[in-house]
Parts: C-alpha cells; sequence; structure tokens
C-alpha cells in the first residue's frame, strides 16, 4: 500500500528575492518507531537580490517533519522518500515550498480473533480497537480527505520520477531545479557526479529553465 503526504511550508527571507538561482532538496526522514515518521527537509540553493545582481547570495532551511501512522498498519517494509518537489516565490520575499513524501509498503495488519473468546473479553478487544483509531492530528487514515483536496487545488505538475522502475524508485536521490545560468558541467561538479550518471535520469537534450533534474546520491 502507498500513501502521497503533501507538505507545504512558507520560508519568509530577510532580504528581497529577485530570482532563485538554484535549488535542491534533500531530506532525512526515516522510520524512528514502530509507527512514527520522521525528520528533516533540506531546502538550499542561492539567490539575487535584484535581477540585475550578478551575485547570488547562498541560503539553507531545515524543515521538521513528523507523521505518525496508524497501529493498524505494519510498516515493517516501510520505505520513505520524496515523490515530488516543486516551489514558488511570492512577494519577493517568500518562497513557498510543496513537498510529496510518499510512504510504500504499507500493509494492514491481520485480526486475529479467538473463537472461544467470552462476551467480557469481545467488549474489552472493541474498546482497544476505539482507542487504536483515536490518532494524532497527522494520522495516516485522514491522507485519503487530504489527496482530495489536494488535486483541486494544487497546480498540476508532473512527477519527476515517472521514469525510475521500481528498484530505483525509493532510492535517496536529489533534487536540482535548472536555472537561466545553469551548466551541465556545473551541475556535475556541484554533486560530484558525472554527465553520463545524470544520463541515466535524465533527459540531457533541450534543457530549459525550470526543469527538474534527478541527481542520484552516492550515499550507501
Amino acid at each position: 500500500m502507498k500513501k502521497i503526504v503533501p507538505f507545504k511550508k512558507d520560508i519568509e527571507f530577510n532580504t528581497n528575492i529577485a530570482e532563485i538561482s538554484s535549488i535542491s532538496l534533500e531530506h532525512t526522514l526515516k522510520l524512528k518507531e514502530e509507527n512514527l515518521v520522521s525528520g528533516e527537509f533540506i531546502v538550499s540553493g542561492t539567490y539575487k537580490l535584484t535581477e540585475s545582481s550578478i551575485n547570488t547570495t547562498p541560503f539553507e532551511y531545515k524543515l521538521p517533519f513528523d507523521i505518525s501512522i496508524d497501529k493498524k498498519y505494519d510498516t515493517k517494509e516501510l520505505n520513505v522518500d520524496i515523490n515530488d518537489f516543486y516551489y514558488e516565490v511570492t512577494n519577493n520575499e517568500t518562497l513557498s515550498i510543496n513537498i510529496e513524501v510518499v510512504l510504500d509498503g504499507l500493509k494492514e495488519k491481520e485480526e486475529r480473533e479467538d473463537n472461544i473468546m467470552t462476551e467480557e473479553k469481545t467488549e474489552t478487544l472493541e474498546e482497544v480497537r476505539e482507542e487504536i483509531e483515536v490518532t494524532e492530528n497527522k494520522n495516516i487514515d485522514n491522507l485519503e480527505n487530504v489527496e482530495e483536496n489536494k488535486e483541486e487545488t494544487e497546480t498540476s505538475v508532473k512527477s519527476i520520477f515517472e521514469d525510475l522502475d521500481e528498484n530505483e524508485r525509493y532510492s535517496v536521490y536529489k533534487v536540482h531545479i535548472v536555472t537561466e545560468n545553469d551548466t551541465i558541467e556545473e551541475v556535475t561538479e556541484k554533486y560530484e557526479t558525472t554527465r553520463e550518471e545524470l544520463e541515466s535520469y535524465n533527459d540531457l537534450n533541450d534543457l530549459k529553465i525550470g526543469d527538474k533534474l534527478i541527481i542520484p546520491s552516492h550515499e550507501n
């Protein structure tokens, strides 16, 4: 079973944002407890204070993220990764970040009842079930409604991971959004990769501003 969890955050800059020169996303999300996914999104890059400026200013923000998973799910085979990432600059001072986290490998636990259970034990089991269904604010069961609302309001964005096969899909990747002054050589140098590795995950022909490059991670 797969669940998509949307995350949105407005980051207020102390200075004017004329242009985002480069931006990338990393994360440290993982299953910390049996039913808790926790970690940080790390958004970093450079921006220009004015459109005519030739200098860029670096930025980095760490955004904490926690989500509790209903105890009726088995999380032993859970994979956590980024499904999509996009951004928008508003009011020349706010960077709006939109991230989709994918939880894959969830399985509902099998319910087992003893045929010789007494009436008293049955009532106790029902009480336990009611307690299990009382979840925290970000209960995974509520994600169905969140996903329906998101489809009505969210700008249609093509998933940058749709061309990956299932074995690659949940490895760790970095996402780089192409800006006006980017070159393939600069990107490969920045992420310590090669053009051949980039071509394995991306079509490098006719790159345009705003295109997203999948950067394979060399971490184990």
